[in-house]
């Protein structure tokens, strides 16, 4: 029996013309997964520690991303109900386990909770740094430098913006040459 062709363009041999919009990749909730289909122990948890914040803190990952940097946000609806979403790496190793709990940090923490900003920002790396040690992930150095850099780079930002008293806790991260009210 002859095969036949489902579209008029897979008879053609061509492949219709689709506006930019439409060419884009969609974008995956699902965990990527390795090529070759081998999962390693560690990947194996990994995986789970995704599953269970996804599940625990009830987020959905809005999209993953190929670099280590990270976004936390909700969304309401007119009735009322909330929706947590994250975008960040997929945990593959300790850095990119460390921005991934970070940013289910701050759902963990409560939005708008501490102030200022920055303070949150300590507070959402304390719970994700808090959360690697108590599941017995490791915590490298390039883990606590990129914990130090973004608490500086923080500090900097409200100090640019007029922050007015610096939460003790944070002292040790105001730059060199700033200075604000404690």
């Amino acid at each position: 029996m002859a095969a036949f062709a489902e579209t008029l363009w897979d008879l053609l041999g061509l492949s219709p013309r689709r506006s930019s919009s439409s060419r884009r990749r969609p974008r995956s909730t699902s965990a990527p997964r390795p090529a070759g289909g081998r999962v390693t122990r560690a990947q194996q948890r990994y995986d789970d520690l995704v599953d269970e914040l996804k599940q625990d803190w009830n987020i959905r990952i809005h999209k993953w991303r190929s670099s280590t940097s990270g976004c936390a946000w909700e969304v309401r609806d007119r009735s009322g109900n909330r929706t947590r979403l994250i975008e960040s790496p997929y945990p593959r190793g300790p850095m990119s386990c460390v921005v991934f709990l970070h940013e289910v940090g701050h759902h963990a923490i409560g939005f708008g909770r501490y102030k200022p900003r920055c303070l949150e920002e300590y507070k959402a790396w304390e719970w994700a740094l808090d959360q690697m040690q108590a599941r017995g992930l490791n915590i490298t150095n390039a883990v606590r430098k990129r914990h130090e850099d973004a608490l500086r780079y923080a500090v900097a930002k409200a100090c640019r913006r007029g922050l007015k008293r610096l939460p003790v806790e944070l002292e040790p991260y105001l730059p060199e040459g700033m200075s604000v009210t404690r």
